[in-house]
Formats: C-alpha cells, sequence, structure tokens
C-alpha cells in the first residue's frame, strides 16, 4: 500500500513518534511522499517573534522559559527536524506552498499515486477533492476520545476539566473537524501526568493506532463506529484565564 503523510514541523514531540512509525511499519506499506506543513500552535500562521510572544502572553514565563530553552537546546544539538527526518528516509517532501486544497496542491500530491493518506499534526482543513485522493480515503490522530474535544489541544482542555481519563482516536476524514467514522480508539488514564507526559504517552498510542488502522484499511477489516455529533464537544485555542484556571484545577503542564 502506497501512504502519503500529511503533517507538520512541530519541533519538540513528533519527531520520536515519527521514528517509532516507520520502524514499525509492515514491509509492504511504502510511505511515497509527505507534506510538511510549518508548526502552527495558535491555529493560523504567525512569525516565529508572533508565536513566542503568544506563548509567553497565554501560557505564562515558566511554560515560555521551559519550551524556549527546550527548543534552543534542539539547535544547539541539531537535533533534525521532522522534515529533515523525512528527507534521511529518502521520502520525498512535496513543496506545497499556501492552501494544501488548491488545484496546484491537489495535483502534486496526486502525482505520487497514493493509496491512502495519513494525517499526523495536519494543520489546515481538508476539502474533499483532497480527501478523495487515495482510493482508501484519508485518516486522521487525534489525541481526545471523539466525539468528545474535538479541536484544539484536546489534552490541555481534558485536564483543566478534571477528566480522570482521556484517549486517543483514528478516523477517516470528512470535510467537518475532527467529525469522521472512527476506525479505532483507545482511553488512556490520566492519573497524575502532566501535560507533558500526557502529550509523549497518547502520541505514542497514536502511532501504535495508526499502524493497527493501517492494517484493518489493507485487510478491508473493520467496523466503523460513529462520531456522534449529537455527543460532541468543540474546544479552540486556550486564553490566558483559560490556563489559568488549568492551573487551579492542580493541572501541570510538565
Amino acid at each position: 500500500m502506497r501512504v502519503f503523510i500529511l503533517t507538520q514541523n512541530e519541533p519538540f514531540f513528533l519527531l520520536d513518534d515519527f521514528k517509532y512509525l516507520m520502524t514499525n511499519l509492515a514491509d509492504d506499506i511504502e510511505v511515497v511522499g509527505c507534506v510538511i506543513f510549518q508548526g502552527s500552535p495558535f491555529g493560523k500562521k504567525q512569525s516565529f517573534l508572533g508565536k513566542a510572544f503568544n506563548t509567553f502572553k497565554t501560557f505564562g514565563l515558566h511554560f515560555f522559559l521551559y519550551y524556549g530553552l527546550w527548543f534552543v537546546a534542539n539547535k544547539l544539538l541539531r537535533k533534525p527536524s521532522v522534515e529533515e527526518f523525512m528527507k534521511s528516509q529518502s521520502i520525498p517532501v512535496v513543496p506545497i506552498i499556501g492552501d494544501v486544497n488548491s488545484e496546484e496542491s491537489l495535483e502534486l500530491i496526486r502525482s505520487f499515486q497514493p493509496d491512502l493518506l495519513i494525517s499526523i499534526a495536519g494543520n489546515q482543513i481538508f476539502k474533499k477533492k483532497l480527501i478523495e485522493i487515495g482510493p482508501n480515503g484519508c485518516i486522521n490522530l487525534h489525541t481526545a476520545l471523539l466525539p468528545k474535544y474535538r479541536g484544539l489541544m484536546p489534552t490541555f482542555w481534558a485536564l483543566k476539566n478534571k477528566e480522570e481519563s482521556i484517549g486517543v482516536s483514528v478516523f477517516f476524514v470528512d470535510e467537518g473537524v475532527d467529525s469522521g467514522p472512527l476506525i479505532c480508539q483507545q482511553t488512556v488514564a490520566v492519573d497524575d501526568n502532566s501535560h507533558k507526559d500526557i502529550i509523549i504517552i497518547t502520541k505514542k498510542i497514536g502511532m501504535d493506532l495508526i499502524l493497527e488502522a493501517i492494517d484493518k484499511i489493507k485487510k478491508g477489516n473493520y467496523i466503523l463506529r460513529d462520531n456522534n455529533d449529537e455527543e460532541s464537544s468543540y474546544f479552540s485555542f486556550p486564553t490566558r484565564l483559560d490556563v489559568q484556571e488549568f492551573k487551579r484545577n492542580g493541572g501541570k503542564f510538565f
């Protein structure tokens, strides 16, 4: 099966996840290409300085220094980006400029003749023509127990709301936001884990669920579960007040 990945240059967690994923792909799965979106933690395109300022304004000094120093350390240690890792695996990186749904972008992706698209931290809304490029559709990873916690930063919101468990979902993408039918899910106990811990745990589980979903799709052996709109909840990017409440409720970022 020929798969095509849509992801982003997230500088902290995704590299290790992709190393794990690529190591564990079945021999008959070929990653034929990928699109690498630039990291967009605030749900919209911003300059580096804009992202830094908004991180400080929203999450506070301690958070800003922790992730800022981590980012600098990665640069000093020459830790490869997701894009550099893909290139090291001889996976072509498709140079998408602007909207991935544009006809020019679609033609570039079609040229790789993928059977299945896989979105992992893809940060654009996918439209019908993109979703239908591969005969097996497009799947997405979301670190929540859908249909609850659709949208941005689901792990943050689950901890802020003092949930005892969170989860991971892999689903077929439709034209909504995290609203497509579910292929597989797993529940994860929150326990005393920090936000950083939960991200690491759920992303690792997510890679295993991606592998499971690929195998099910390849064999045509899956039963879809409804991602019911009536039971759904949606969250956008948190504000400074949300972060303050997160901390009052016992949430820890790291």
